[in-house]
């Protein structure tokens, strides 16, 4: 594609070369330059793009998108821009024919659920018969085959790639992750969104938005990129000031709830150890659900597919055959299949308001003990920590403290940290630095009707310790430790 019809539609400051040039490749990456390429120069948080551009010069860039004043070595075309990020996304998307536009987008927004919700969301919509490509935390599902990935939401250039892919399979319909990140960093700007999703909002990456008026903001921007529904969450406190903020944008609203009054809401709920069944409640009628996953957020999780699958005008036996087919998310409340008279769940719950939500969950069906372990992740909010632990304690007849990705902190000073809030309350606790040594302990303990919850990783299957990552798949650890049991 030509320079020249490529940044036609970027804010450019400053132009020095020529535009007459066929480019064949974009990329952000120095390493990864080719000759033919456009490279885009970002200013990250350890790197700068800027420092890298007589390198790409010296392999065969053949222009640079900057957002400062710099003078090359190499005879090669300076965009300068605003914004780099959003350049990257304009770019991105122009030049892989704006694949986002060839099928429906759903975002997914907000602390807890996205995860399971855009898997409901897939199965509704295959039920229905439509191609859908899910790209979230748990990787990207692609004509059916699943990816392994890095960010939760990818890069803009990475992004749009993968709606290109989908777009090349004739996929229908995208459902994604959208993270607070994603959106602050600008990625998923140039993003032909339909719908967009919002579950809830606790404190959480407060290391990075410093105040949750910040991270809600950052939530926010996905509601005004919408072009037809936006689904919120009523009982959510930060879903009522959504709906205050856009409810004079073009996307229609669709509420729900199961507290206050929603268009879509759930009632005669009835909880227990392995799903959980309620009767869906839609403006034009209302179908029984018996749901695969348990506790009262999976409720939550169901009504805001269910949502979707009601913007669409799909079905409701449709929709309740799709959210029925779920038998459960990777590392969501996922039961380890242990053949013992105790069990094993797996969740990622890794804030207070996660776990407080996973164990309440769990108290609704728990016959005897309930213990857990966890602990809390280096280099993220500090503050957390000790409110993890109360959390934990006010629920647990037991807390496993132990490790969670300490990265470059001490793990044993992380773990202090959790105990605080652990001994506020006076909870009963032991503490091992080492992960395995956490879980061996919790298993050889376990009495009969016990529940061991192991939480934090989720469908992680590694560690981070320095800058090292660990192979630890907790669904393997913990069948290999029951062998010698």
């Amino acid at each position: 594609m030509k320079l020249k019809n490529l940044i036609k539609n970027i804010d450019v400051k400053k132009i020095i070369g020529s535009l007459d040039l066929e480019i064949t490749g974009i990329n952000h990456d120095s390493r990864e330059i080719k000759p033919g390429d456009l490279f885009v120069a970002i200013e990250g948080f350890n790197v700068d793009g800027h420092d890298f551009l007589n390198e790409v010069g010296y392999k065969g860039a053949k222009a640079v998108i900057v957002e400062k004043d710099v003078t090359l070595k190499e005879d090669i075309t300076i965009i300068k821009v605003e914004d780099t990020r959003i350049a990257l996304a304009e770019l991105s998307s122009v030049f892989l024919g704006e694949p986002s536009k060839k099928m429906e987008v759903i975002g997914v927004t907000g602390t807890n659920g996205k995860t399971t919700i855009t898997y409901l969301i897939r199965s509704i919509f295959e039920e229905n018969n439509k191609k859908a490509g899910v790209i979230g935390t748990n990787g990207n599902i692609i004509n059916g085959k699943l990816y392994e990935t890095e960010n939760t939401t990818p890069e803009s250039l990475a992004l749009q790639k993968n709606f290109y892919e989908m777009a090349r399979v004739n996929t229908d319909i995208c459902i994604m992750e959208v993270s607070s990140h994603s959106l602050d960093m600008k990625r998923v700007e140039n993003t032909d969104f339909n719908i967009g999703v919002f579950t809830n909002l606790t404190e959480e990456h407060l290391d990075y938005h410093n105040t949750m008026d910040e991270y809600f903001n950052s939530k926010l921007k996905l509601f005004y990129m919408t072009k037809d529904v936006n689904i919120i969450n009523i009982d959510d406190t930060y879903g009522k000031f959504i709906i205050e903020k856009v409810s004079k944008e073009k996307a229609n609203i669709i509420t729900y709830g199961i507290t206050n009054e929603a268009d879509i809401f759930a009632t005669d709920i009835v909880y227990n150890s392995t799903g959980v069944s309620f009767k869906l409640n839609t403006p034009k009628d209302s179908i029984n659900i018996e749901l695969n996953i348990p506790g009262e957020f999976s409720v939550y999780n169901a009504l805001a597919a269910a949502s979707c699958g009601f913007a669409y005008s799909i079905d409701l036996k449709t929709i309740k055959a799709g959210l029925e087919k779920v038998k459960g998310v990777k590392g969501r409340f996922e039961i380890v299949p242990t053949n013992r008279d105790f069990a094993v769940i797996i969740d990622f719950a890794h804030t207070a308001d996660s776990l407080e939500k996973t164990l309440t969950a769990i108290d609704k069906f728990a016959e005897g003990r309930k213990v857990v372990v966890f602990g809390a992740g280096g280099n993220r909010d500090k503050t957390k920590r000790p409110i993890m632990g109360e959390t934990v304690a006010k629920h647990a007849d037991l807390s496993i403290v132990t490790s969670d990705n300490p990265r470059d902190e001490n793990p044993e000073k992380i773990i202090q940290d959790v105990i605080k809030g652990i001994e506020k309350v006076k909870g009963d606790y032991v503490y091992y630095v080492d992960r395995k040594d956490a879980i061996r302990y919790a298993l050889e303990n376990a009495k009969p009707k016990d529940i061991i919850l192991l939480a934090g990783k989720g469908h992680e299957t590694y560690t981070i310790i320095k800058d090292k990552v660990i192979p630890f798949d907790e669904r393997k650890i913990v069948l290999d430790i029951l062998k010698g049991i």
